[in-house]
């Protein structure tokens, strides 16, 4: 075997490094150990050889990380193989084209790329002195030999921290490593790949990536208000209850079984809030900028040091150590020792955002629709008046959306700007398609925020039709004519007789002529201009 070189030169690429010593990882290797250059060769970026080192193209690859990771937990890094267009690994781990991908893809005879199933099928792999020599790292270690080994072709080898880490595996791997030895900051982890050959393993692509290790509880906020109109730009409403939504990065689960508590201060002079969960809402009674500070306390246990003989002390030991960027205000790092509550240690994570208050859009409501009545030559579709309130800031803009009665289906969006000087009284006409049933969604909004209103209405048709009209003038002639067949007819047969009419008639005939007058008023309407539904009715959108 050829080694004349070490992990460090081929996984550094070729950068040569000063030797420095690290706390081991768990399962890692010192990248001082030798490298099979004659096994494993190492090409530099240049060399020519890269062009051949795969069929039908080059092969990329992608290494992604779960990063930042708070020390002590573990990191999980992911690295995936992309293949020329048409490639893929099939189930036996070989490389096939993929059929009818193009017009001008490879005949049935032709589908492996590279079919490492047969070589080793025609060697016995196992029995094949060659081969088996083969099933080895570049340090000489033998390749772990769990179910489903052998249609694992490639070889990942990772460099992060002066130590290396190998394994097989299929297009794809992934891995996690624990930070409790890794020291805070940032560092890069670096990752070469080699496919099997029939006398050497062939370097196919290198990948890095950098990732961080903090002694702070990575948290994220995220804030939302009903009536906001943009999330994303840190300006709220004014008496309307702003949801804050706390987020912790921890994806190991490395706080399952810990106790986490969250302080709050808005910044607005109502004190400090401690909550238990990750979700609270605050309101802000005041307009103005705000900054808000929140501290993230976690109580994690750990295994209790073994407690060594001295002299008479507390049983309670407390060690703290302060990074020089954490708040000075709370210890980063508390660890303590108590065999009556067990061990744990205290980790901290810290927020502070500025936030803006101004007034708001805080409701909208629908208090009057009324159906505008039209002749026929006016218009054909059905027009309906909403006539709208609001509280709080007066809105710019006015949006109606119409939609089916379950709300579900859209039908169609209209916005207009309006100028509200003084009251938030806003008349909205809309037309409708055809008479129906309709949910009506109307929002008004400002720069900063808005609000919605919804009703369910029944549309009726825009103007009556000529056989409604027949209908209607054919029993209204019809009424008078026998009014008129009536009076004739009481005149000629009944002899006149003046009487006095009592209370009760007095009262029936009241009853009688009000009847006639809605008659009337039915059949003989008066132009609604001159009695208007709202005398002191808005302007209309």
């Amino acid at each position: 075997m050829q080694y004349s070189r070490r992990f460090q030169d081929v996984l550094s690429n070729g950068r040569t490094a000063p030797v420095t010593y690290h706390k081991k990882i768990q399962g890692w290797s010192s990248d001082q150990n030798k490298w099979n250059d004659k096994l494993y060769p190492f090409w530099e970026d240049s060399d020519p050889r890269w062009k051949d080192c795969w069929k039908g193209g080059k092969v990329t690859t992608k290494l992604v990380t779960d990063s930042p990771a708070l020390v002590g937990s573990n990191v999980t890094f992911v690295v995936t193989l992309q293949f020329p267009k048409c490639q893929k690994e099939d189930y036996d781990g070989n490389i096939i084209y993929q059929r009818n991908c193009t017009p001008d893809s490879p005949a049935a005879q032709d589908q492996y790329v590279y079919n490492w199933t047969e070589w080793i099928d025609n060697c016995g792999w196992e029995n094949c002195t060659s081969n088996h020599s083969h099933n080895v790292f570049p340090d000489g270690r033998p390749f772990p030999h769990y179910p489903g080994w052998r249609r694992r072709n490639f070889v990942y080898l990772f460099h992060t921290f002066g130590q290396y880490y190998q394994t097989i595996g299929r297009s794809s791997a992934i891995f996690s490593i624990n930070t409790a030895n890794i020291t805070l900051g940032k560092h890069r982890m670096a990752v070469s790949i080699y496919r099997r050959g029939h006398s050497t393993y062939v370097p196919i692509a290198r990948a890095s990536t950098t990732y961080v290790v903090t002694d702070k509880i990575p948290i994220f906020v995220s804030m939302s208000q009903k009536h906001d109109r943009n999330i994303s730009d840190s300006i709220f409403i004014k008496d309307s209850p702003i949801t804050f939504d706390v987020k912790i990065h921890d994806p190991s689960h490395y706080f399952n079984d810990s106790a986490i508590s969250y302080k709050w201060n808005f910044g607005d002079g109502s004190g400090l809030f401690v909550e238990s969960g990750a979700t609270t809402s605050h309101t802000f009674a005041l307009q103005g900028n705000f900054t808000l500070n929140l501290t993230v306390q976690a109580i994690i246990p750990v295994p209790c040091k073994p407690v060594t003989p001295t002299s008479s002390l507390p049983t309670t030991a407390v060690t703290t150590e302060v990074s020089s960027n954490s708040d000075p205000s709370a210890p980063n790092e508390i660890t303590e020792d108590n065999p009556d509550g067990g061990c744990h240690i205290y980790r901290y994570g810290y927020y502070a955002a500025g936030i803006t208050i101004v007034e708001g859009i805080l409701e909208v409501n629908i208090i009057q629709m009324t159906s505008i009545q039209m002749t026929e030559s006016q218009a054909e579709n059905p027009l309906v008046d909403f006539v709208v309130t609001c509280q709080g800031s007066l809105p710019t803009d006015v949006c109606t959306a119409v939609s089916d009665p379950t709300c579900q289906v859209s039908q169609g969006m209209i916005c207009d700007p309006v100028i509200v000087t003084e009251e938030c009284l806003i008349t909205i006409r809309r037309a409708f398609d055809e008479p129906g049933t309709y949910c009506i969604n109307i929002t008004l909004g400002d720069d900063t925020s808005q609000a919605l209103a919804s009703a369910l209405i029944s549309v009726n048709g825009g103007s009556s039709s000529g056989t409604t009209k027949g209908i209607f003038i054919f029993l209204g002639l019809l009424a008078v004519f026998g009014a008129i067949g009536a009076f004739v007819l009481y005149k000629r047969y009944k002899q006149y007789k003046p009487i006095e009419r009592s209370a009760g008639q007095a009262e029936n005939q009241e009853g009688l002529s009000a009847y006639i007058s809605n008659f009337k008023a039915f059949f003989f309407p008066k132009s609604t201009e001159r009695n208007p539904l709202l005398k002191s009715k808005p302007g209309i959108v």
